[in-house]
């Protein structure tokens, strides 16, 4: 059968469906026995069994408990209804110190009769401690004087209850520290029941109280088979009875973790889960609950899980190693090809795959075999290249020796105009020769502001001298600003706008302002020349702001800016600042025109090289 896959997959043509066959024997398969033994055995049937255990261990542990406390309610029932007692009872209370020898042997009787019955009523339910108290301080009680004097009770903090239950109510009184000598070394708690003896008219004639000790709850706790913690909870969620006897009076913390009656939940406690149960013993008000990690109610069933995560690594093991051999045999081309790529990545260009087959492998071994075939050839191609452009460079630096003249010729023009006084004549050749400097040289694209500023004045100058009306100049940088780097010949088309479109050629002015903000560099130009109307300014935003697509739309009014210039300055500032860059201009008829551009903080800045050139 394997021979027969594997001759399939050879022969195939298609690397995907190499791949795709063995996903689906190697993946597929195991993935669905993990699916199928997940929802045969899914976490909702761990917790459901989980909360099964416990509430089942609960109701046996519940059983036992109710089965006490009602021992304890059946004796003072049968005090309380029993007629011959009741009547021996009352006819006690009535009696007097003044008595014949006859009603004094009746009453000898009458209390033997009594102390009989509470011995043989104590005898159904394990040991309890029985105590009847009269309004008229006469007890009877099943244990001596020495274990526990009777009028003692009259001072529990309880007691005062009984004076306000109604007709046959009862008391259930919780833990409280054990008042019988012989218990108290071994026995810290005891739990009572208490009602109260009514003649016909409903009065309070006598009490009876049944006390048994809290040991027998906790006994019951231990000999439970289950590993939860057992706890015997008041109305008030205090502890009654606990496998710790310290915990006994304290409030139960996690008690608001259940919010039905004969519920069960599950919670974490220091990052553990644990499952509390609930069931409510209903004559009494109170409550037992249990408190077990959920690990542990859920090991039996973990361990049919820890059996399936065997099975499942079994098969993913044997499924592991088909894939593996499978793999193999369909990837050595790959390994093939990926050797041949980290070959050429070292440099030898002259190594060829190779790989003759017919899927996908076979196409990219040929693609990359005539890939390396092409960049050899471009190799060549650029090496020829390189060879005629530097011969290019020679022969510009050799044509640079001409514009160097040019300079050379001009200083010494100046210098001779100078000698003779011109002083003007010679101030504007001199600011043509830098601005010429400026023009031809190729090393300076980027320069300060500073340097702009400079050829802004130069440009100016020559202009004043070509004019008959000169043009004042104010100029406000902020010294920070003077540092910023930008593209040269930025300012100088705005400046040639404003004398030549703006002020007309005739006398103005013209304000260079340069100022700094938190994160912007704000650079202002303004002259108070004629201005432009509303659709000439949007002609000319127009153009500058989409100069990288054909608007060639005529202005009406020859007055206002030039689109060229401007539009050539917005693009060299926006390719060389981004987006950040943002350039605004305003203008009214006679009152002049301004230009606005921002430039982020963080541009370029000059460094060493540049201030060095």
């Amino acid at each position: 059968m394997w021979n027969k896959v594997r001759e399939l997959l050879v022969s195939s043509s298609s690397f995907r469906f190499k791949v795709m066959f063995i996903s689906i024997i190697c993946l597929v398969i195991p993935a669905t026995f993990t699916l199928f033994i997940y929802n045969y055995l899914t976490k909702d049937t761990i917790k459901e069994q989980a909360h099964s255990n416990a509430n089942r261990e609960l109701t046996i542990a519940n059983e036992y408990v109710e089965k006490l406390l009602e021992d304890m309610m059946y004796i003072s029932n049968f005090i309380q209804v029993d007629a011959e007692m009741n009547t021996i009872l009352k006819r006690k209370i009535k009696s007097t110190a003044d008595q014949t020898s006859q009603q004094k042997y009746e009453q000898f009787l009458d209390d033997s009769k009594i102390i009989k019955t509470l011995e043989n009523i104590t005898l159904v339910g394990g040991k309890s401690y029985v105590t009847i108290l009269l309004e008229n301080g006469i007890s009877y009680t099943n244990y001596s004087n020495y274990e526990l004097n009777p009028k003692d009770i009259y001072n529990e903090n309880w007691f005062k209850e009984l004076n306000k239950i109604k007709g046959y109510e009862t008391v259930w009184i919780s833990s409280q520290p054990t008042m019988f000598k012989s218990e108290k070394p071994i026995n810290p708690y005891q739990i009572s029941i208490a009602r109260t003896l009514r003649d016909d008219s409903l009065n309070i004639y006598g009490y009876v109280i049944v006390t048994i000790m809290e040991n027998k709850i906790n006994q019951i706790f231990e000999n439970m088979n289950g590993k939860e913690e057992m706890i015997l909870l008041d109305s008030s969620n205090q502890i009654i009875s606990h496998t710790n006897d310290d915990r006994i009076g304290e409030k139960f913390k996690y008690s608001d973790q259940l919010t039905e009656e004969n519920s069960s939940n599950i919670f974490e406690i220091s990052k553990k889960d644990y499952l509390i149960a609930e069931q409510k013993i209903s004559f009494t008000g109170w409550k037992l609950v249990s408190l077990i990690p959920y690990k542990q109610a859920t090991s039996k069933i973990n361990t049919i899980f820890n059996k399936v995560v065997a099975f499942q690594v079994l098969f993913f093991t044997i499924f592991l190693i088909l894939m593996t051999y499978l793999l193999r045999t369909i990837t050595k081309p790959i390994v093939r090809l990926g050797n041949v790529a980290d070959l050429v990545q070292q440099g030898d260009l002259n190594i060829r795959s190779r790989i003759k087959s017919k899927d996908e492998i076979g196409r990219l071994s040929s693609s990359f075999d005539q890939m390396l075939n092409t960049i050899n050839k471009m190799i060549q191609d650029i090496t020829a290249t390189q060879e005629r452009k530097r011969k290019a460079e020679l022969d510009m630096l050799q044509a640079q020796i001409n514009p160097h003249f040019l300079f050379n010729v001009l200083n010494s023009i100046r210098m001779k105009v100078m000698v003779k006084g011109d002083k003007d004549s010679a101030n504007m050749i001199s600011s043509l020769s830098k601005l010429l400097r400026m023009t031809i040289s190729k090393d300076k694209e980027i320069i300060t502001f500073q340097e702009e500023v400079q050829i802004v004045l130069d440009f100016i100058n020559i202009m004043n001298m070509r004019q008959k009306e000169k043009v004042d100049v104010e100029i406000t940088i902020h010294e920070e600003a003077n540092l910023i780097m930008i593209p040269r010949f930025i300012l100088q088309p705005i400046i040639e706008n404003s004398i030549i479109h703006g002020l007309n050629q005739s006398a103005g002015k013209i304000i260079v302002n340069a100022e700094m903000t938190e994160n912007e560099v704000m650079i202002m130009i303004e002259d108070n020349g004629g201005g432009m109307d509303e659709q000439t300014l949007f002609h000319l935003k127009r153009k500058f702001i989409h100069s990288n697509t054909l608007d060639n739309s005529p202005s009406k009014n020859n007055k206002g800016f030039s689109s060229i210039g401007i539009s050539n300055v917005y693009e060299r500032m926006y390719m060389t600042f981004g987006q950040e860059f943002k350039m605004d201009i305003k203008s009214e008829l006679g009152k002049g025109t301004q230009v606005i551009m921002s430039i982020p903080k963080g541009g370029r800045r000059p460094n060493v090289q540049s201030n060095a050139s």
